[in-house]
């Protein structure tokens, strides 16, 4: 069996087409940093960006859409799918693109070769003019970094956060991604669907897509007694 050293790297990863940030509900938390991510990936903002916060509040949705908006000079890496690679191979070159984003980097943290090749490539970056927005799950001070020369570049630029969504925050998005897809998702269906679903916003959006399809299917209305027939409630 190969180790973690001989794994090949896998085929680039495809970003999802529904990961813009015309599509992305800025909520009053989030505007700033939905406005500092546009501005960074049309070549005109901050050169580091950090943002942070529990699964299921839109990280990866805002690194795959920014590099949907820079275009053909952004790469999008998740690292905790790429942890068992050689970290040189992964990251090697990547300084000579416009826009890197680098998701999960707390997936590869505490390992010795990742944590100096990140360094490596935050030099490197600095120096060739490449932007960075790196996304974890806890700001740049509270990660477990075993290199403090790593720690402090991660903290270089912008920080932000992106806080935990309560149901009414979590109501409106799922309304506003409904309506982009000419879907009519009443108040009381959707905080039905809220309040019996898996609390993060990812798994919210999945049962969206089924309801969407099974009503084109159905060509039926969102109404409570069909959504309890399509989710199985």
């Amino acid at each position: 069996m190969n180790g973690p050293d001989q794994r090949q790297l896998p085929l680039p990863v495809r970003l999802r087409d529904e990961a813009t940030l015309d599509n992305f509900l800025p909520l009053a938390a989030s505007r700033a940093l939905v406005a500092a991510l546009r501005a960074q990936a049309e070549g005109t903002g901050e050169p580091i960006i950090y943002l942070y916060g529990p699964g299921g509040v839109g990280k990866s949705h805002l690194l795959q859409a920014c590099c949907h908006l820079a275009g053909a000079g952004a790469l999008y890496l998740p690292l905790g799918e790429l942890a068992d690679c050689r970290p040189e191979e992964v990251l090697q070159g990547i300084e000579a693109l416009k826009l890197v984003c680098l998701d999960d980097v707390d997936r590869v943290l505490g390992r010795a070769d990742w944590e100096l090749a990140l360094f490596n490539l935050f030099n490197r970056a600095r120096q060739q003019g490449c932007s960075l927005l790196v996304a974890g799950s806890a700001a740049p001070r509270a990660l477990a970094v075993d290199l403090a020369d790593l720690r402090s570049r991660l903290g270089w630029g912008i920080v932000y956060q992106l806080p935990a969504t309560g149901d009414e925050e979590k109501m409106a998005v799922l309304q506003f991604r409904a309506a982009r897809r000419g879907l009519s998702l009443g108040g009381d269906v959707c905080a039905y669907v809220v309040t019996r679903a898996a609390r993060d916003m990812e798994a919210l959006l999945d049962l969206l897509d089924r309801l969407d399809e099974a009503s084109l299917v159905e060509q039926r209305a969102l109404s409570i007694p069909f959504v309890k027939v399509v989710l199985g409630w």
